[in-house]
């Protein structure tokens, strides 16, 4: 692997370079089916207060593991922090044992980019604006259980 600045990254699954969505992203190498574990987002177990103090500062990259710890995936070594977000995602995050995957929710072709929605709450909302593309994309980066919400208040992305 190598660094976003630099030439190629890829996993066995993903080759990770520029993307229409946002700066890198996650591409498939082959075609990946339903149900598939594409890729695990790794990185430093953290207490839920530095959390907080992290997310003060604007990490992006925090994922809830348990009531003690989070996941801090802002580390070089997590490729899983390039995949970008989609209103219409191929993918979700889920939880196993305390391990975060990024899971294939239905088939995915080579070639198109890996996504999934990140989940985000309403909390400064319009400061995460979406870029996605989709035809449901609601404009900005939110849980799905938001996207009434948002769309009652502000005008669509594209």
């Amino acid at each position: 692997m190598h660094s976003p600045a630099g030439d190629v990254l890829e996993t066995e699954l993903l080759v990770f370079k520029a993307s229409l969505i946002h700066g890198f992203g996650g591409f498939a190498k082959a075609a990946i089916g339903k149900g598939t574990r594409v890729v695990e987002y790794v990185g430093e177990r953290i207490s839920k207060s530095e959390s907080l103090r992290k997310c003060e500062g604007n990490n992006e990259f925090i994922f809830s593991l348990n009531e003690e710890q989070d996941l801090d995936g802002d580390v070089a070594w997590n490729p899983a922090r390039l995949l970008n977000h989609s209103c219409a995602p191929n993918c979700e995050a889920e939880l196993q044992e305390d391990r975060i995957w990024i899971v294939a929710s239905r088939d995915i072709p080579a070639g198109e980019e890996v996504t999934f929605n990140y989940g985000y709450d309403l909390v400064d909302y319009r400061d995460y604006p979406c870029r996605c593309g989709a035809l449901n994309c609601v404009g900005y980066i939110v849980a799905e259980e938001f996207f009434e919400h948002v769309l009652k208040g502000s005008p669509r992305c594209r």
